[in-house]
């Protein structure tokens, strides 16, 4: 389909770059909204008691189960968009920002350890009128997803946990980095996304330089609400209550992992495993901490295939 090519995205991008003189943010926004189309979606937002939730969801909606996208520490819903153009065609995707996320709402005062982020989560799907979903995270969302399917079986067909958070029994370069007073996932300063990116991500995806510029402002302005969010999560990974909670989990879940992940060791995925009933590790080779943006449709078919007894109508 021609709304779903990447190629025709880039040539769009590039020939209304070439034929304007847009400032970083409109060519940022110009870029962004092609993604969310190339991937099949659109923004929308939603008022959720006190605070105004912004998500992506498909441009046209169809027959097929519900996906929801659960993103990362300081990252955002479209995150979500390289994996989504795989999937849009059969599923309902939904790519949420968190509360303290993206476009959405900020209080410093919400609350947001994982368990108090699982129910925002709950807030807003039932705000959403999703009652039955596929869930997928990754990082700090993948612990909330495994929270969340811990808390809430019966809405939950399949968890897929990608580099999930919640558990360090191996510890990695982040934990050391942290100790010596240096945390690469809260940008503060010009160049510090990059770095980010670097850390984070071994397969990067070209982002040209304005883009990555306003990219970078977007994270430096929210140094504090990340400031605030990293502390009350951060103790996640020593709490024996997050790993007695995951092992009620009844749903399917499948674990996969970045090998080369740096943020968090990817050995952790046998101790999740361990811990799930039933649930299933998939280890990538040369892929970082977010598998969904450094290999998307290896990502996505691991997801069909794993969560394939458990489509509705699936083929």
């Amino acid at each position: 389909m021609l709304q779903k090519s990447p190629v025709t995205a880039f040539f769009l991008l590039l020939s209304i770059l070439l034929v304007s003189a847009c400032s970083r943010h409109g060519i940022y926004e110009t870029a962004i909204g092609l993604e969310r189309s190339a991937a099949g979606l659109e923004a929308d937002t939603i008022t959720v008691g006190e605070l105004e939730i912004a998500y992506l969801r498909n441009s046209e909606m169809n027959n097929g189960d519900t996906i929801v996208l659960v993103h990362g520490f300081g990252a955002n819903k479209d995150n979500w968009t390289r994996i989504a153009r795989e999937l849009t065609d059969d599923f309902n995707v939904y790519a949420i920002d968190l509360p303290g996320h993206g476009e959405s709402s900020k209080p410093l005062d919400l609350g947001y350890r994982l368990e108090q982020q699982v129910s925002h989560l709950a807030r807003i799907l039932k705000a959403l009128n999703i009652k039955e979903m596929h869930m997928m995270g990754n990082s700090m969302g993948g612990a909330i997803t495994a929270l969340y399917a811990a808390t809430y079986p019966e809405q939950i067909k399949t968890a897929v946990l990608f580099d999930p958070a919640g558990i360090v029994q191996y510890e990695s370069e982040l934990v050391d980095l942290i100790v010596a007073g240096d945390n690469p996932l809260i940008p503060s300063k010009p160049g510090d996304f990059e770095r980010l990116m670097d850390f984070a991500l071994v397969k990067k995806p070209f982002v040209p330089w304005p883009i990555l510029g306003v990219m970078e402002e977007q994270a430096i302005a929210n140094r504090k609400v990340n400031e605030v969010i990293f502390a009350a999560i951060r103790d996640a990974g020593f709490e024996p209550d997050f790993r007695n909670t995951i092992t009620r989990i009844k749903d399917p879940v499948l674990v996969v992992w970045g090998k080369e992940d740096r943020v968090i060791d990817y050995r952790n995925g046998e101790v999740f495993v361990d811990a799930i009933p039933g649930a299933r590790l998939e280890v990538l080779d040369g892929i970082g901490h977010a598998p969904m943006i450094e290999a998307p449709e290896e990502s996505a078919r691991l997801f069909l295939e794993f969560a394939k007894p458990h489509i509705s109508n699936a083929g």
